[in-house]
């Protein structure tokens, strides 16, 4: 499976957990994969989770730099699917030290051209390349 379908599966997941509580997550989480007619081995399964988990407990401080780059949109008044991307592209451009930061950059791009609005690609962009100055990255 390559990165860009774990990423995939990722946003999918973050984007249900969005409706449910902390205390379901691991119910949602599975509930996720028996759905689906094809799942990845476990060790991909537990990698997703994994970040999934990571990810979830950085939220505050994920969404405080969200904030903070969307001058005056509130995180609460963005499209879902843009936080759900962003999310998981600031962490791994603040914590996966295996993700360059332009890599993060470009596959949140591309999860947006497929999960996102027609604005949404250029709007993670800017997010991200603003971001991306703030990590020390020109």
């Amino acid at each position: 499976m390559t990165r860009r379908e774990i990423r995939k599966h990722l946003f999918c997941i973050m984007f249900d957990a969005g409706f449910y509580g902390k205390d379901e997550y691991d119910e949602q989480f599975d509930m996720y994969w028996d759905a689906l007619e094809e799942t990845p081995e476990d060790d991909i399964k537990n990698e997703i989770y994994d970040k999934f988990t990571a990810i979830m407990e950085k939220c505050p401080e994920i969404d405080e730099v969200i904030d903070a780059d969307t001058r005056g949109w509130k995180i609460e008044r963005l499209c879902t699917a843009d936080v759900n991307i962003l999310r998981i592209a600031i962490y791994e451009m603040k914590w996966d030290d295996s993700v360059p930061l332009r890599v993060a950059i470009n596959e949140a791009v591309e999860l947006a051209k497929i999960y996102g609005t027609d604005h949404s690609p250029g709007f993670i962009n800017g997010i991200l390349g603003s971001v991306a100055k703030q990590f020390g990255e020109e």
